[in-house]
């Protein structure tokens, strides 16, 4: 520690950040560097980040932006910092996270630690069943519009620390550079992409939702996961009343809500009722809430209103898999591609099949047809068609079900096989 610096901060803690970055990887932002490059003079480049920050003299540079397609079809800026920054970012975080996070709400599910999209879920549906209204809230480009004055007084609320603040105001502000190499000023919002942006959205939120809608009404749950938001009514009468409520509270926040995609739904449990007149679906967290039949743990059949791998969350999947060209991958072995390719299909499964799991059986299949289109190309024998190559893709499958783990999570398991 230099108690020449107008700001202490500690040498270790710029370690742990780093620690922390290095875990989570990510792209490189505007400098085009790496993490490789950033560790080639790993003790300089973090002195400097600690030099500059505890002189006052740390300036972030602009962030990249990058486009990421939606699941409505749109495209959702990133901003995404360099190594340095994302450090000189990840100390700041750990400054404030043991301020705020034992304020935060126990259903705020999103990037809090102990915290995970899973329970999220798994709350929502237990919810869905006690009641039969859900409103499922989004609001217009939360991340974008986010109101800096606002947040400035929720953070200086809870942060005291002079250097801290400094930061998180030029964090706000930093400017972004697209891939027209246009240079924007940041008015409103915080970087999609940035360490510090999701604990500053879930600071925001706590006050302009989480703590308001337990004080206005305290019958009602949620589940958030950072600007995803379900509620639960229990009757029609009070999803509409809630919702006109959440649109003006959110308005006074600087905030909108979506028109085309917040919706009031109805929680059917049973499959054949009469309908309302209102939506009988929901996503949430790349699942789709809906009514189901499924088999119980002693093998009793019943209806309910599950979530299960959504339509979308396939689509981006499938689309994942044919941009791997797996056909033209003739010099590799099935072995070959067990390596390269079930880390993802193993973060798919562990991801999606935690509910209704049966939903991924159309992802099996698909992964079944692009082995088979694989070994058409690799092997003469099956370029005929006389010689099925999908048999023997199930053949192996039977054999050796551990090589990919969508073959895994169906062999063997009545539930979903």
């Amino acid at each position: 520690m230099d108690n020449t610096k107008p700001f202490l901060i500690s040498k270790y803690r710029v370690k742990e950040a780093y620690g922390k970055v290095k875990a989570n990887r990510g792209a490189a932002g505007i400098d085009w560097q790496s993490i490789e490059e950033f560790e080639k003079d790993l003790k300089g480049n973090l002195y400097k980040i600690w030099n500059r920050m505890s002189s006052g003299t740390y300036f972030p540079p602009p962030v990249r932006e990058v486009g990421i397609p939606k699941k409505d079809g749109g495209i959702r800026i990133l901003g995404i910092p360099t190594v340095s920054d994302r450090v000189a970012q990840m100390i700041v975080k750990l400054e404030i996270e043991p301020l705020v996070e034992p304020i935060f709400h126990p259903d705020s599910y999103g990037y809090r630690p102990g915290k995970s999209a899973h329970q999220a879920v798994e709350t929502a549906r237990k919810r869905c069943w006690k009641n039969r209204w859900a409103i499922d809230l989004d609001i217009k480009g939360f991340f974008d519009n986010l109101d800096h004055e606002l947040l400035m007084k929720a953070v200086q609320h809870h942060v005291k620390s002079k250097w801290v603040l400094l930061y998180i105001e030029r964090w706000l502000k930093v400017e972004a550079v697209g891939v027209d190499k246009v240079v924007r000023k940041r008015e409103k919002g915080t970087p999609q992409g940035g360490v510090i942006s999701p604990l500053l959205a879930n600071l925001f939120l706590h006050y302009a939702f989480d703590c308001w809608i337990k004080r206005q009404f305290p019958s009602v749950e949620f589940e958030r996961y950072a600007d995803d938001l379900v509620l639960h009514c229990k009757n029609r009468s009070q999803a509409l009343i809630v919702l006109k409520a959440v649109a003006k509270r959110l308005q006074e926040c600087k905030l909108e809500i979506h028109p085309e995609k917040t919706r009031v739904v109805y929680c059917r449990n049973y499959l054949k009722v009469e309908r309302p007149g209102h939506p009988e679906t929901f996503d949430f967290l790349g699942f789709t809430f809906r009514p189901r039949t499924a088999k119980g743990p002693t093998g009793n059949i019943y209806n309910g209103f599950l979530p299960a791998m959504s339509q979308k969350s396939r689509k981006k999947i499938v689309e994942r898999v044919k941009s791997w060209h797996v056909g033209r991958a003739s010099d590799l072995s099935l072995k070959d591609l067990s390596e390269m390719y079930n880390p993802v299909i193993r973060g798919w499964v562990n991801y999606y099949g935690h509910f209704y799991p049966q939903a991924l059986r159309s992802v099996r299949q698909h992964w079944h047809r692009t082995l088979t289109q694989w070994a058409r190309r690799k092997y003469k024998r099956f370029r005929n068609y006389k010689v099925p190559a999908g048999e023997w893709i199930y053949a192996i499958e039977r054999r050796d079900p551990k090589l990919f783990a969508i073959w895994e999570l169906f062999h063997g398991n009545p539930a979903v096989g």
